[in-house]
């Protein structure tokens, strides 16, 4: 897999009755969406099958660490494309 390839976390958001978080992993050309709980592919722009699979599995085998990312995340501040965490 390209070393280049970037995560973006999303907030901890709310669907219907349970909450979640959207993992982007992207490069130059391609891009994969993964959500949590329940580390579903949600969209898939170019990574091969195995790809997918390993980033599935980043994201399971960190998912504490992508949580706390998460909870840091200003909804409000990245619309106005400010710095996060602070």
């Amino acid at each position: 897999m390209n070393s280049e390839i970037t995560m973006s976390v999303s907030s901890l958001t709310r669907t219907k009755d349970d909450k979640a978080i959207y993992v982007l992993f992207t490069d130059k050309e391609r891009s994969a969406e993964i959500s949590l709980p329940e580390l579903k592919v949600l969209s898939n722009n170019g990574f091969s099958a195995d790809e997918l699979k390993k980033l599935t599995e980043y994201v399971d085998g960190q998912r504490d660490y992508i949580y706390s990312i998460a909870k840091k995340v200003d909804p409000m501040k990245a619309f106005m494309g400010k710095k996060q965490g602070e």
